[in-house]
């Protein structure tokens, strides 16, 4: 997969509203892997490229009616099809992280490409989102000096008392014999 202009060339891209500057450009070092289904559990609808992009409507599905109005993003979405959507450049800081840290450094957002998955966390992953996950980051650690397979963590770990997606049925170690 290419990288023009911090977007990839080969998927679609919906720009989102809600990011902004990064401290630093040059200071892309964590990729945290999250997981979303709208609402949860159910797959195949529009609902997240909705939310993150700030058109999510009244529904007759209470949760999607309370967070409408919340603002959150990710860098990039990879769906159950294998379908792959960037929502903001790679160096602009998408806010999908929250209250978070790691090592230590506070404010994961500044320095992560966050990527969601959709899923949730009692629902095995499809083995194309791997597939396709793995295409990401295989060229997301070739463009980025300091993104490396070590630097790979879960919302879960960035944010343990409030997060814990992708969830215990996502194959870490499968995941990381399909990383450069």
């Amino acid at each position: 997969m290419k990288i023009k202009n911090h977007l990839f060339e080969e998927v679609t891209f919906l720009s989102s509203p809600n990011y902004n500057d990064r401290p630093s450009e040059n200071n892309i070092s964590l990729i945290v892997l999250h997981s979303i289904s709208l609402p949860p559990t159910v797959f195949g609808n529009s609902y997240v490229e909705d939310f993150f992009t700030n058109k999510l409507c009244k529904t007759q599905y209470d949760y999607l009616n309370n967070i409408r109005n919340l603002r959150v993003s990710s860098h990039i979405y990879i769906k159950r099809s294998g379908e792959i959507i960037q929502f903001v450049p790679f160096n602009k800081r998408s806010w999908h992280a929250g209250e978070s840290s790691y090592e230590n450094i506070e404010n994961c957002n500044d320095y992560s490409i966050g990527i969601e998955l959709e899923g949730c966390d009692d629902i095995v992953y499809e083995d194309v989102q791997y597939n396709k996950l793995a295409e990401v980051i295989n060229s997301l650690i070739e463009n980025y000096i300091d993104l490396t397979a070590e630097r790979i963590v879960s919302h879960s770990d960035i944010a343990p008392n409030r997060k814990t997606d992708p969830g215990p049925l996502f194959d870490w170690k499968r995941l990381k014999t399909m990383i450069k």
